[in-house]
C-alpha cells in the first residue's frame, strides 16, 4: 500500500465522510491509543482492514456496531520474542488461540539465534495452513553460524564470514526485521563480538534491529554487566536498534545488578544517542534447556556426539560435573529447576530436580548428567528477584515478551508465560500492585515494538494504520496459566480484531485465520509490494 493512499486516510477521517459506511464501529470504549498518551473517550471504525475514523462516531453508519462501555480499547498486542513460529507452521495450531487470548495479533519469530535460514520457506509454511496472528521473522545467528561452521568452536576465516554475511544479506532482502543472537547457546556462544557486527552492519543497511539473548545473564562467563555492554556497542559500532531480550539478572550472586544495567542502558542512550532498548516477560522464573543451564559451553563444542564421548570418558566427566556445581549454584540449586519437557521419561516433566535426586539416591548433578545422556531435556528455572524484575519493567525502553512457545495443550509442562505473559503484566504489575501504570503497559506491547522494529502501520489505533485492535475488560482480564498448571488461556479479551476481521468475538474465538507473513519494509522503497504477505 503506497503512502499516498494512507495521507488521504488521514486527511478523509479528519474531515469526516457523513456517507460513509464503516465494516466495524466500537463505541463507547476508554481508548488506551498506544502512544503511552492517558485513556480517553474515544470510538474507533474500521474498514476494509485498517483504522478508518477516531472519535465520537455515534452517527456513523457501519454494518456492525459494539458497545465497548466500561471496556479498554487499544492496538493489538506485538511479542517481540515469541517460540511459536514452529506451532504456528501446524495445522493444528495455525489458530494461534493461545496467543489470541493475550491480545496478541503480532509475534516475532526465531529469536535467540534459533530458526531457518531459508526465511522464504518458512513463511510458506507460516502460510500453508492460515495464520492466526500476524508473523515477522529475524533471521538467526546461531542458525547462519552453523550453517557456515556447523559446531566448532572457533572464529570464521575471512570467506565464512563472506559467507554468513550473505545469508544474513539474502535473509534481509526476503523480509526479515533483523537479526537475532543467542550468544549464550552453543553454536553462537563460539563467537566473538566482531562476528555480530559484521552481520549487524549487514541488517543495517535494510533498516533493521539487533535482538540478543546476551552472552551471559548470570555469572557464567563475562558476566551480565559486561554481556549488556556487547549488546550496547553493536549499536554503537553497527549503527542499529539493538535489544536486550528478556532482560534479567539471573541467579542470586547477582541480584542487584539491574541498577548497573539501567545505568549503563540509560548512559548509551542519553549521552552517547544509541537506540539499546530491551523486552521482558512479566516472571520470577526462566525457560531454557537443562544442557545450556548447566553444562560449560567447551562440553558441547562439536555437537551431541562429541559430548557424549566426552562424558563417556571419566576424567573428562569429573571436570564436567565440578564445572557444572557453578552452574547449579548460579541457578540456585536443585530445588529451583523444574522439568517442563524429556521425551525419554514424560514422567519427569513438572517436577523438580531435587525431587528426582531424592526419589533416586543420587546426587541432583549426578541424575542430571543422566538426563543430558538420554536426551534433551526442557526446564523452567526460578532465578530472579522480583526487585529485579520491577526495576527493569518501569523503564520507558523496555517491551514485553513472552519468550512463549505455542503447543498442544496436553504436551509438557510448559513455562506459563506461554499462556499468560501479557495479560499477567497487566493484572498483576498494572492493577494490583500499580508498578506501572495503563498507558505505559499498554505501550511496551504496542507502539513501542512499532517504534523499535520499525512497523510502520501497527502498534497504535490511528487513522490508516492497520486494523489490529483489542477490546478487553480491565476487571476480568487475568492470566489463568500455572507453573504446575500452564495449560489455561488467559481471560478477559473481549474483542480481538486481526488486520480488521474478528478473531474473537464477544469472548469467543471465531475460527478466522486473518494473521499475514508481515515483510520488512526496505529503506526508501515504495510500500506497495513490500507489505504482508
Amino acid at each position: 500500500m503506497k503512502r499516498s493512499w494512507l495521507a488521504a486516510a488521514v486527511l478523509l477521517a479528519a474531515c469526516g465522510d457523513a456517507g460513509e459506511t464503516y465494516d466495524v464501529v466500537i463505541q463507547g470504549g476508554s481508548l488506551v491509543d498506544g502512544t503511552g498518551a492517558p485513556a480517553r473517550e474515544a470510538d474507533v471504525a474500521l474498514k476494509e482492514g485498517r483504522i478508518a475514523a477516531v472519535g465520537d462516531l455515534a452517527d456513523a453508519a457501519a454494518t456492525t456496531r459494539i458497545d465497548a462501555t466500561g471496556l479498554v480499547v487499544a492496538p493489538g498486542f506485538i511479542d517481540v520474542h515469541s517460540h511459536s513460529g514452529p506451532g504456528l507452521a501446524s495445522s493444528g495450531l495455525s489458530h494461534a488461540q493461545p496467543l489470541l487470548a493475550q491480545g496478541l495479533t503480532t509475534v516475532f519469530v526465531n529469536p535467540d539465534g534459533g530458526g531457518p535460514v531459508d526465511l522464504v520457506e518458512q513463511q510458506a509454511a507460516l502460510l500453508e495452513h492460515g495464520l492466526g496472528v500476524n508473523a515477522a521473522q529475524f533471521i538467526s545467528h546461531g542458525s547462519v553460524r552453523g550453517e557456515v561452521l556447523g559446531s566448532e568452536d572457533r572464529a570464521p576465516s575471512p570467506e565464512e564470514l563472506a559467507r554468513m554475511e550473505e545469508l544474513v544479506r539474502v535473509a534481509m532482502e526476503n523480509g526479515a526485521w533483523g537479526l537475532s543472537s543467542g550468544t549464550f547457546y552453543a553454536p553462537g556462544s563460539f563467537s566473538k563480538p566482531d562476528e555480530i557486527i559484521a552481520l549487524a552492519r549487514v541488517v543495517a543497511e535494510y533498516g533493521g534491529a539487533y535482538e540478543s539473548h546476551i552472552r551471559d545473564e548470570s555469572s557464567y562467563t563475562v558476566g551480565v554487566v559486561a554481556a549488556v555492554d556487547e549488546v550496547i556497542d553493536v549499536a554503537r559500532q553497527a549503527g542499529i536498534p539493538a535489544v536486550v531480550t528478556h532482560i534479567k539478572a539471573l541467579g542470586p550472586p547477582v541480584w542487584g545488578t539491574s541498577t548497573e544495567i539501567i545505568e549503563h542502558i540509560r548512559a548509551a542512550r542519553e549521552d552517547e544517542g544509541l537506540q539499546v532498548w530491551a523486552d521482558q516477560y512479566p516472571y520470577e522464573a526462566s525457560a531454557t534447556g537443562l544442557d545450556a543451564a548447566l553444562l560449560p559451553r567447551w562440553a558441547q563444542a562439536g555437537g551431541r556426539d562429541a559430548l557424549r564421548e566426552r562424558l563417556a570418558d571419566r576424567a573428562t566427566r569429573a571436570r564436567i560435573r565440578a564445572e557444572m556445581e557453578e552452574n547449579l549454584a548460579r541457578r540456585g540449586g536443585a530445588d529451583r529447576i523444574q522439568f517442563r519437557r524429556y521425551t525419554p521419561d514424560p514422567a519427569i516433566e513438572g517436577r523438580k530436580l531435587s525431587d528426582l535426586a531424592t526419589e533416586r539416591g543420587r546426587p541432583a548433578l549426578d541424575v542430571a548428567l543422566d538426563l543430558i545422556e538420554g536426551g534433551s531435556a526442557s526446564i523452567v528455572s526460578f532465578n530472579m528477584s522480583e526487585d529485579d524484575v520491577r526495576a527493569f519493567m518501569v523503564q520507558p525502553w523496555t517491551m514485553t515478551s513472552s519468550d512463549g512457545d505455542l503447543v498442544p495443550m496436553n504436551e509438557g509442562v510448559p513455562h506459563p508465560r506461554s499462556y499468560g505473559a501479557f495479560p499477567r503484566k497487566i493484572r498483576r504489575y498494572v492493577v494490583e500492585e500499580g508498578v506501572v501504570d495503563l498507558p505505559q503497559a499498554i505501550h511496551s506491547m504496542t507502539g513501542l515494538p512499532a517504534q523499535v522494529f520499525g512497523i510502520p502501520d501497527r502498534g497504535r489505533i490511528e487513522p490508516g494504520l492497520m486494523a489490529d485492535v483489542v477490546v478487553f475488560d480491565l476487571s476480568a482480564v487475568r492470566d489463568a496459566a500455572t507453573y504446575t498448571q500452564p495449560h489455561q488461556l488467559a481471560e478477559g479479551m473481549v474483542h480481538v480484531f486481526v488486520n480488521g476481521r474478528p478473531a474473537i468475538q464477544d469472548g469467543r474465538f471465531t475460527g478466522g485465520l486473518h494473521g499475514e507473513v508481515l515483510i520488512h519494509p526496505r529503506p526508501g522503497a515504495e510500500q506497495e509490494g513490500d507489505g504482508p504477505r
